[in-house]
């Protein structure tokens, strides 16, 4: 099995001069992107940094990101990427955890200023060694500029890479459940779901991939930027989400598969300048992360000629687990997330770890070529997770249809028990979203001295709309049983959001509790 930069090389020598990535700052064909990727690589070998060694990223989606990335897969040492927007304590955490020897960083004082004092300070260091800035200049610390440059005075070492044990990427969890745990995904794990991504999506080298989800999560890097340098096809990478430039990009650069979340593709069908736009190049891309009602999956498909497919995974599984089809119609790619990827397994089982009959719902568990080697110095979590079988354990739950379709539940987390009955939050979501005035909307639990437990429904509406507690209650309560139906309604400017465009629902009922502490029974 090859390793990613392999990948990288193949496109190279198939069409050199074709573009590879556009962002906005520069553009730059397969013949560049291969030659700073191959000196950066000489460069960071010159300086230490060897097979094993972790680094430390934090770059927004910019052209950089994808070039550190190859040049470190090349050298076999593993990107930590990292979310541009987080604070000392969260850096200092990830810094500690993967005990990094180096750290690209971008025009931000706060981290320089940061990851300066770790390098200077032996005893809080946890092994920092270098600090690189991209796009910048700070005394002391070499740029990847200067970097490239003396690369191209060194030579590349050989690094033999086993693509199913060597470590690609260590991608740290969002943190919703408690501490943000290192995912381990190897070379394999990340270029065999690639390639799988690539078969839903029927890719090739003509397409033209627009990646608006950050490249630093897992949808970004393992759904978006392998697949397409997999492909030999175009990045459009978009540095800050707003709908009205992706919009544009889509029309200047003739996109084909337009990657996102289902409320980037919500605000795109909503915008003003949405019918003036020329969307005619769209074909298809990945919808994920969240719940996407029936009427987006159509007006998608309908309005914008987007054959979007709707897909499952997670970090620990290298993202794409379960796709629909080109083929599925507008129920299943709503109501469901499709089948397993080609050499991947999924069960639903009881508390019992026994499997679950058709329909019946349970945690949904799987074994495929994404499923991680594990958690980074957490065997007993990883134990926890992955069993002697290798199936992984979600924590998600779900049931499968008699026709094989994986259909997402909720977190068992978030499971409210109301007065002896299961509320899933999900349930009660994909119903809300049917709404017409409702952007984004999620399901929490409460204490109650009475029930154990109520649900609250927190909802952010589109904009213009104007909706009261009792005209939303009047739309659900005669859809779903009436013990289902949120105890509260409140209407929220905006709900607390990960980088991958998922609700943080933790941070959301902890804030909830807080504003609604005086009514609580």
């Amino acid at each position: 099995m090859k390793d990613i930069q392999t990948i990288l090389e193949n496109a190279y020598k198939a069409e050199p001069d074709k573009e590879a990535i556009f962002d906005g700052y520069r553009r730059i064909t397969y013949r560049e992107l291969y030659s700073d990727v191959e000196n950066l690589s000489s460069a960071l070998a010159h300086l230490n940094i060897t097979k094993g060694d972790r680094v430390m990223v934090c770059l927004p989606n910019w052209h950089e990101f994808v070039t550190i990335t190859f040049s470190l897969a090349k050298i076999g040492a593993i990107i930590v990427p990292c979310n541009t927007r987080y604070k000392a304590d969260e850096l200092s955490y990830i810094l500690e955890n993967s005990r990094s020897k180096a750290v690209f960083l971008i025009d931000n004082n706060d981290h320089i200023e940061i990851f300066k004092n770790k390098v200077n300070n032996t005893i809080e260091s946890n092994g920092l060694e270098q600090i690189f800035t991209v796009r910048c200049k700070s005394e002391g610390y070499r740029s990847l500029e200067e970097l490239i440059e003396l690369g191209r005075e060194k030579s590349t070492p050989k690094i033999r890479i086993d693509s199913r044990e060597d470590i690609f990427s260590i991608l740290y969890t969002s943190g919703t459940t408690g501490n943000p745990k290192g995912v381990m995904l190897t070379h394999y794990n990340v270029l065999k779901t690639a390639q799988l991504t690539n078969v839903a999506l029927e890719s090739s080298k003509e397409d033209v991939f627009l990646i608006p989800v950050p490249v630093f999560h897992i949808f970004g890097m393992a759904a978006s930027i392998v697949p397409a340098v997999e492909a030999g096809a175009k990045m459009v990478l978009l540095e800050e989400y707003k709908a009205l430039k992706a919009l544009r990009l889509v029309e200047q650069e003739k996109i084909t598969v337009h990657q996102g979340v289902p409320t980037m593709f919500i605000l795109e069908l909503n915008h003003p300048e949405f019918a003036d736009m020329d969307l005619s190049s769209l074909r298809t891309g990945i919808i994920a992360a969240a719940p996407c009602p029936e009427e987006i999956v159509k007006k998608i498909r309908i309005e914008m000629g987007c054959n979007i497919v709707v897909a499952y995974g997670s970090t620990e599984t290298s993202s794409t687990l379960t796709v629909t089809s080109l083929e599925d119609d507008d129920i299943i790619r709503s109501q469901t997330v499709g089948k397993p990827t080609s050499g991947s397994e999924v069960k639903i089982i009881d508390a019992n770890r026994k499997e679950m009959p058709t329909g019946e719902i349970g945690e949904i568990i799987c074994r495929s070529p994404g499923v991680m080697k594990g958690y980074f110095e957490m065997p007993e979590k990883t134990s926890e997770a992955i069993d002697s079988d290798g199936w992984f354990y979600t924590g998600d739950l779900g049931t499968i249809d008699n026709q094989g379709n994986l259909r997402i539940v909720g977190r068992k987390k978030e499971l409210i028990i109301r007065g002896g009955y299961n509320i899933y939050p999900r349930e009660v979501e994909e119903l809300l979203y049917q709404h017409h005035s409702v952007l984004e909307v999620a399901i929490i639990g409460l204490p109650d001295t009475v029930m154990g437990e109520v649900a609250c429904a927190a909802i952010k509406l589109k904009p213009g709309k104007e909706e009261t507690e009792e005209s939303i209650r009047e739309f659900i309560e005669d859809r779903i049983a009436n013990y289902k139906v949120p105890d509260r309604f409140i209407f929220l400017d905006e709900l607390p959001m990960t980088p991958s465009g998922k609700i943080k629902k933790l941070a959301l009922q902890e804030e909830l509790r807080a504003k609604l502490h005086s009514t609580l029974r």
